[in-house]
């Protein structure tokens, strides 16, 4: 099943300044694949407090948090950010 990935300003913005298009993309499919029951290597989390619904992907020293609607198979990429900023 293909799943739609789409992403806010901030998130394209951070993403096209720190040439991580491949790399965000690839961690994106990753997260589904462990959804889906597939034994990857990615480090996702489900968050807490305001960002109640949304998920934690963990890479280094950047974070993404994404919302994943799994009824529609949607994806929306909400920020990409450094650690020290994204919460």
């Amino acid at each position: 099943m293909e799943w739609d990935i789409s992403f806010s300003k901030q998130a394209l913005s951070f993403i096209k300044k720190n040439h991580l298009s491949e790399e965000v993309l690839t961690l994106v499919k990753l997260a589904i694949g462990n959804f889906q029951g597939e034994r990857v290597s990615v480090d996702v989390r489900k968050m807490k407090g305001e960002w109640k619904g949304f998920y934690r992907i963990r890479k280094g020293k950047y974070r993404i948090v994404a919302s994943f609607d799994f009824d529609k198979s949607s994806v929306f990429v909400e920020v990409v950010d450094w650690r020290g900023n994204i919460y």
